[in-house]
């Protein structure tokens, strides 16, 4: 997120950015009501002045009326400055230079495809068929209890989930990242400054008694669990926190509605950083390459992708995404995103370290990328190492965490 200077100082660079990635946001409106906020704070700082040397002459009436003319203008000003603040939130962060140009995920380029699909002696059968003989998933009695993109993982799929999570958590650890298992409910100035009610509030869970958010992924918490600071740690800061996830996934109706691919709840490990600005992109590449680590390790077949400006969403500056191969559904389906949201969500949140050249206290940036979306990897495993009499093999690395 852009701040006014930048904009005013760089407004037709602003406005491709922001109709390369489809939104439209009112720009003339608010530099036109940041000049008029000039002029009434001039005006105010004037009236300030001159009633300190009121004061000092002890003009009682005098004094009154710049004290009346002073409440009108600070008025004015807070009213004015709410209306920048609507508009202002409405700007979405900027692409950088290197991500195409392009209207939708249609446009995304696959940068690489990574592993050897696997062929079966036999017709491949998709996670659901699967489960019909190892009764690892019932979407039926969670249709009877809660509803449709809701499921019971059982027996063995539990287990596989907790290896999962032991095995991500023990990688990531190795890397400097420091576990965390956050809240799953955020209050609206949390979840609004990590960007994610200013156009998706229609994605989001609202608990209207308590006022307060669920959780869509653990960044959002753990962007806000540094909000109004200045970060002491040394930077990059990494964390990998485990959360159950909750998404209406409005606008997906009639998009996976059977299974658990594309569902309301489901537990995911989330990657997330705060680094220098010089070192954002660097840190993004990294969180890449964990990704595609997971997922070597794991001997699943994916591919890259560079996502186009009209596929970047609200945040992101930049993102990938890496699609696994199911053979079972013959195509790739998304399983991670890493995004690189440079400084838009700490200057919502107020997150800043200490530039040491400088002294001064600057925003730093924040990176987010999936480790494992538990219920897709499962996906990817059961239809990547199902056999011909519909058991499912275990990847070699997990064997040690499952009894």
């Amino acid at each position: 997120m852009p701040d006014i200077k930048y904009i005013r100082e760089n407004k037709n660079e602003v406005l491709k950015g922001i109709k390369a990635k489809g939104f439209k946001v009112d720009i003339d409106s608010i530099l036109e009501f940041d000049d008029n906020r000039s002029v009434l704070r001039k005006q105010i700082e004037e009236l300030n002045a001159e009633r300190k040397k009121i004061a000092a002459e002890k003009d009682i009436e005098k004094g009154k009326k710049i004290k009346a003319d002073l409440a009108d203008l600070e008025s004015e000003e807070k009213l004015l400055s709410g209306k920048i603040e609507a508009l202002f939130r409405k700007v979405p962060n900027l692409p950088l230079p290197e991500v195409p140009i392009g209207k939708d995920e249609s446009e995304n380029i696959v940068l690489r495809e990574v592993g050897r699909k696997p062929k079966f002696n036999f017709p491949a059968k998709d996670y659901m068929e699967l489960s019909l003989k190892l009764g690892w998933i019932d979407i039926e009695r969670t249709g009877k209890v809660v509803g449709s993109r809701f499921g019971y993982l059982l027996r063995d799929a539990v287990d596989l989930e907790f290896a999962l999570i032991r095995f991500a958590f023990d990688f990531l650890k190795k890397e400097e990242f420091i576990p965390i298992i956050p809240p799953v409910f955020l209050k609206p100035e949390a979840m609004r400054g990590a960007g994610y009610l200013d156009y998706n509030e229609d994605e989001v869970y609202h608990l209207e008694k308590d006022d307060l958010y669920l959780i869509g992924t653990s960044e959002q918490a753990i962007a806000a669990m540094h909000m109004n600071e200045v970060l002491k740690a040394k930077l990059p800061l990494r964390y990998a926190g485990f959360s159950s996830c909750f998404r209406r996934e409005a606008g997906s109706y009639g998009k996976d509605t059977k299974g658990i691919l594309r569902v309301h709840q489901f537990d995911k490990i989330e990657m997330f950083s705060f680094t220098r600005p010089e070192d954002s992109q660097k840190e993004h590449e990294l969180l890449l390459s964990m990704e595609e680590k997971l997922m070597k390790t794991l001997e699943i077949p994916y591919r890259v992708l560079q996502m186009c400006t009209g596929d970047l969403g609200f945040q992101a500056a930049n993102k990938y995404d890496i699609e696994a191969w199911l053979p079972g559904q013959n195509q790739y389906r998304e399983t991670h995103s890493t995004s690189n949201d440079t400084d838009f969500q700490s200057r919502r949140l107020g997150i800043k370290y200490k530039n040491e050249k400088t002294g001064k206290n600057e925003f730093a940036h924040t990176l987010n990328g999936t480790a494992f979306a538990i219920g897709r990897m499962i996906i990817a495993i059961m239809e990547n190492y199902q056999q011909k009499d519909g058991t499912i093999k275990i990847p070699t690395v997990l064997e040690g965490y499952i009894k």
